[in-house]
């Protein structure tokens, strides 16, 4: 997954919301500042960094991954969760959304050399503009600020759909599991029937 980082990335992920601010000084004090294309710019700018694939399997194992889900990869990387969601956990789909080019043509490449090509796919695009719906399980390895960020997409998801977070929390939102592998500390939350006051 590109689902991506490193430990620099709390010090980045901490900083955004001091820079962004000063970003669009430059625009005049009347004018908004257009948030999508700072987040979509943000997001490319991530370096790509893969999970580890015992921290993949975890993170599927954790999720109960099964052949009924639709499984959604948020920056999918080089696409290792989608694949072995679909190799070895046998899932119905899988999907990987990616804003690099280039890691989506070695995704694709990837699944065509797993002979997976038929429930596999992957989309060049960014994940604030993706439409989650017919998820069941969404993974993902992001930005501490980015995943604050997608949390009122990912709420607005049906009741009982799994997300699970590789390294970074989301805030306000308490996960309904933690579990630590290799170091690493992955989460697990099941979207609820009714979202909480404070998360609204």
């Amino acid at each position: 997954m590109s689902h991506k980082k490193t430990a620099n990335f709390l010090a980045l992920g901490l900083g955004l919301s001091l820079w962004s601010p000063l970003v669009f000084i430059s625009r005049g004090a009347t004018e908004p500042a257009p948030v999508q294309p700072l987040i979509a710019q943000l997001e490319k700018d991530v370096p790509y960094v893969p999970t580890p694939q015992s921290v993949v399997d975890a993170m599927l194992k954790l999720a109960k991954v099964s052949q009924n889900d639709v499984l959604m990869d948020l920056g999918s990387g080089d696409g290792r969760i989608v694949i072995t969601a679909a190799q070895t956990f046998k899932v119905k789909r899988a999907i990987g959304i990616e804003i690099d080019p280039n890691l989506v043509a070695e995704s694709r490449a990837n699944a065509e050399k797993a002979g997976l090509t038929d429930r596999v796919q992957f989309v060049e695009g960014n994940i604030f503009t993706t439409d989650f719906g017919e998820a069941t399980v969404i993974t993902m390895y992001l930005l501490p600020d980015i995943n604050i960020r997608l949390r009122p997409q990912l709420l607005r998801l049906r009741p009982g759909t799994r997300i699970v977070s590789h390294a970074f929390d989301m805030g306000a939102w308490k996960p309904d599991q933690v579990q630590e592998i290799e170091g690493r500390t992955i989460y697990l939350w099941i979207v609820p029937e009714t979202i909480p006051p404070n998360l609204r």
